[in-house]
């Protein structure tokens, strides 16, 4: 599930390709057309439920069903910038893998980079988890950061972000696909 950034499903649609990653990619869904040439141009389907134009609910419930008849094992979100119901969560409990950046501290809301630059971080990161109701709080699949200077402009940090980010979700999918992943309580345990 994609918005508008790409860098997440590139680095996942490049790495299936190089046979990488151990995952066939049933579909994309998003809820704005911007990368329906770049999915369709890897032959894969591209699913668009607007969210002008359909409820929430409605949305949830198409995904859920395309979930269920292709008997898609793993729902990754490569930067699809909606918040999902508790609903949709569960029904995907341990089924859905989110990633989030990451900082020290934590930066809400938007420009969270542009945040980060004004208060002078050393360290940004990345997270990718499991999608549970409570917001980026899921159990931590993987996690990666990049140590910047004072001399780091807020579009060095998107930049580094970016790569991190992609790097780090590929990485949990990855582990997924191996069934390397083990859920306990609110842990993960991941094995090498």
């Amino acid at each position: 599930m994609v918005t508008t950034e790409s860098h997440c499903l590139r680095d996942l649609l490049y790495l299936q390709e190089l046979n990488e990653m151990p995952i066939d990619i049933a579909g994309v869904v998003s809820n704005l057309e911007t990368l329906r040439p770049l999915v369709e141009s890897h032959g894969i389907p591209f699913i668009y439920l607007s969210s002008d134009a359909m409820a929430k609910s409605a949305i949830e419930s198409e995904i859920l069903a395309i979930v269920e008849r292709e008997k898609i094992e793993l729902v990754v979100l490569a930067r699809y910038m909606q918040i999902l119901t508790s609903d949709f969560c569960n029904a995907l409990a341990g089924r859905i893998i989110n990633i989030h950046h990451s900082f020290l501290p934590g930066f809400k809301g938007a420009k969270p980079y542009h945040q980060a630059h004004e208060r002078g971080v050393k360290i940004i990161g990345a997270t990718a988890h499991f999608v549970t109701p409570q917001l980026d709080e899921g159990p931590i699949i993987t996690q990666d950061v990049a140590h910047v200077t004072h001399s780091a402009t807020p579009e060095d940090l998107i930049a580094i972000g970016r790569d991190i980010e992609r790097r780090v979700l590929s990485q949990a999918v990855k582990h997924f696909a191996e069934d390397r992943i083990f859920i306990v309580g609110d842990r993960t345990v991941v094995f090498q």
